[in-house]
């Protein structure tokens, strides 16, 4: 198959909500750079843009102000669902993934020989589901019985998408495809912010040749670590800071470009054969 080139757009944690900033946050002036930046990107020729999680910083009406803003977007436009996504009301959680936009809570998709998934790391949590609810009953134990020491404020992957995971590697692995998960919290190098189970999670990655790299939010410093031929890439939140940060990352055979725009950088980061 032709290994043609895949030019797409990634923004992390726009966090917008109606509130005064708040140290480094400038909550209400997420919705003008998001603005700015779909404008910029829509300049551009894109397969597509993700954002990773935590579109919103709270209260499930923010989302009115800023989804028009984000499918202002030429090109076809994904959600991973981060831990803010879900600072709702108990009543609106379940309603979070449709307002957002999004097929499903995780799933797939493919351009030319590169398969792209979107993890939902909110699997297992505290904050997706409501106060007492069975899911929430069951984070309890999960974090418990593992002897969690993360924040509670992070999540797991559950075994049923564990297994969905494993899967999709197969098969692209059979197929001779590239692959990049996407996800809103990291699992590598380790971090405060890293999912409950980045272990478990590596450790499959690993398996498969096809993963070339994980890119994700959560940890609005950024961060950046090789393992065994998978590139672990955190974006830059955009919500830290007066001007913007967002980036675009050109794919070929042998490199991830990441062109970053505000206070993202730029890397060059060698595709594994």
């Amino acid at each position: 198959m032709k290994d043609n080139a895949v030019n797409f757009g990634a923004i992390a944690d726009c966090q917008y909500c109606n509130q005064k900033s708040k140290g480094v946050r400038k909550y209400a002036l997420s919705k003008q750079k998001l603005s700015k930046c779909v404008d910029h990107l829509n300049t551009m020729d894109l397969e597509f843009v993700v954002h990773l999680g935590d579109f919103i910083d709270r209260d499930f009406k923010s989302f009115d102000d800023v989804l028009p803003i984000y499918n202002k977007l030429k090109s076809p436009h994904h959600q991973v669902l981060g831990n803010h996504d879900f600072d709702v009301a108990d009543k609106y959680k379940k309603d979070v993934p449709n307002k957002m936009g999004m097929p499903a809570k995780y799933y797939d998709f493919k351009k030319h020989n590169w398969r792209f998934i979107i993890l939902d790391g909110n699997d297992v949590s505290f904050h997706a589901y409501p106060k007492g609810s069975e899911p929430y009953k069951a984070a309890e134990v999960y974090y418990e019985t593992n002897k969690i020491k993360s924040p509670k404020w992070n999540g797991a992957i559950g075994t049923p998408q564990i297994s969905w995971i494993e899967s999709l590697l197969k098969e692209a692995q059979n197929n001779d495809e590239k692959v990049i998960l996407f996800c809103h919290f990291p699992i590598f190098p380790q971090d405060p912010h890293n999912l409950w189970n980045a272990a478990e999670v590596i450790t499959l990655l690993e398996k498969y040749s096809c993963v070339k790299a994980y890119i994700n939010g959560h940890n609005h410093k950024g961060n950046y670590a090789l393992k065994k031929g998978i590139h672990y890439l955190t974006l830059k939140g955009m919500v830290d800071t007066d001007e913007s940060s967002y980036a675009t990352i050109k794919l070929d055979s042998q490199n991830i470009a990441v062109q970053g725009f505000g206070r993202e950088g730029n890397r060059t980061l060698p595709i594994r054969k």
